[in-house]
């Protein structure tokens, strides 16, 4: 298949990795995209790059990253009389306060698992005694489908289409984590699937304000070691910027169009991260012409999010543990019996080494 089987090729794989040991640098370099995290351990990138490179992971799955409180007010929207909550599968087994959806629906809590949200505004349709509730959850990849999708509800004047928006941005969680006190990379592995809709010059602010070099990559093998070889280089030279692996997919100015649509609907918003705590102007929330399709400004009880005792999930989005150090890995928690989400997600980190690493398994 053109511009994926040969970005496979065994021979080009191998050849990358005799000029990345040529190179003879250490490094610390972070992937902020699960399909990354993925493709790094289904590949076994990561032990073919040690010693001398350390690849670690960040807070790159937006399902991992919403936070307990969050979760716990789409569930209690979910047990609203009346409402019908539609959602990606992903969600459903997310842990919040009081449980998650798949337990919410258990007890009689219509959720309903969806593969777009069109698939929302058709069950909207369908049930017009219903308020139907879409989970808005995704980085800037998703948030324009989403917001096309708040268009479509009102051009057709849907009156029970709503939306709970935990959408979030990736750059200004990019600053956070740099921001943080002990926080030590020596470069970003950027996301390909964002990049698309953001371009390269929205991490501009990454190599000019703190001198990290960054690489935007695709997902095939090849891809993921040329972008390790482009950061190695600008390490060495000491000339940090932003690189573009990933032309074939991603241009410097990104999808105007998908970003106009956003911000059409959309409005930056303080929002909270797992493991991250509340970052400003990292999330999205509908403008004021949209607000009455916001489920987030109903007047509903929200309890208390307490301790979740063991899991150190926020740690692992924060890449200051690797999955195995936490207590509950493989043991308390897994794939079949998630204790957090990070082995919810198929993009967690902690799935992806469970699936795929060594040590993932006892």
């Amino acid at each position: 298949m053109r511009y994926l089987d040969e970005y496979r090729s065994l021979r080009l794989v191998e050849g990358q990795l005799r000029e990345i040991k040529e190179l003879s640098i250490c490094a610390v370099l972070m992937e902020v995209c699960g399909t990354h995290t993925m493709a790094i351990s289904r590949s076994g990138i990561r032990p073919l790059l040690a010693p001398e490179v350390d690849l670690v992971s960040g807070p790159g799955c937006p399902v991992c990253v919403t936070s307990e409180r969050d979760m716990g007010r789409a569930v209690a929207l979910a047990s609203l009389e009346g409402v019908i909550l539609a959602t990606f599968g992903d969600m459903v087994r997310v842990p919040g306060p009081q449980g998650t959806l798949l337990e919410a629906s258990s007890r009689g809590a219509a959720v309903r698992v969806v593969y777009s949200p069109l698939d929302a505004l058709t069950l909207a349709r369908e049930n017009p005694d219903r308020r139907v509730v879409f989970l808005g959850v995704g980085f800037e990849t998703t948030a324009p489908t989403v917001a096309a999708t708040v268009l479509r509800a009102r051009e057709e004047g849907l009156r029970n289409f709503y939306l709970l928006s935990l959408h979030k941005l990736i750059p200004p969680a990019l600053k956070a984590l740099v921001d943080m006190e002990d926080f030590a990379i020596d470069g970003f592995l950027l996301p390909g699937h964002v990049s698309v809709v953001l371009g390269t010059e929205a991490y501009g602010f990454l190599p000019r304000e703190y001198g990290i070099p960054c690489a935007v990559s695709g997902f095939e093998p090849a891809d993921i070691l040329r972008a390790v070889y482009l950061l190695l280089r600008m390490k060495a030279a000491g000339e940090p910027e932003v690189v573009n692996e990933y032309s074939r997919a991603v241009r410097p100015e990104g999808n105007r169009k998908a970003r106009e649509t956003m911000f059409h609907v959309f409005r930056e918003t303080d929002a909270e991260w797992r493991g991250l705590g509340v970052i400003p102007g990292s999330g999205l929330e509908l403008r004021d012409e949209f607000r009455d399709l916001d489920a987030g400004t109903w007047d509903i009880e929200v309890p208390e999010v307490g301790e979740r005792s063991g899991c150190r999930c926020g740690e692992v989005l924060r890449g200051r543990i690797r999955p195995p150090e936490c207590p509950l890995f493989a043991r308390a928690c897994n794939p079949d019996s998630p204790f957090g989400p990070c082995m919810v997600s198929s993009e967690g980190t902690c799935a992806s080494y469970y699936l795929y690493e060594e040590g993932g398994r006892e």
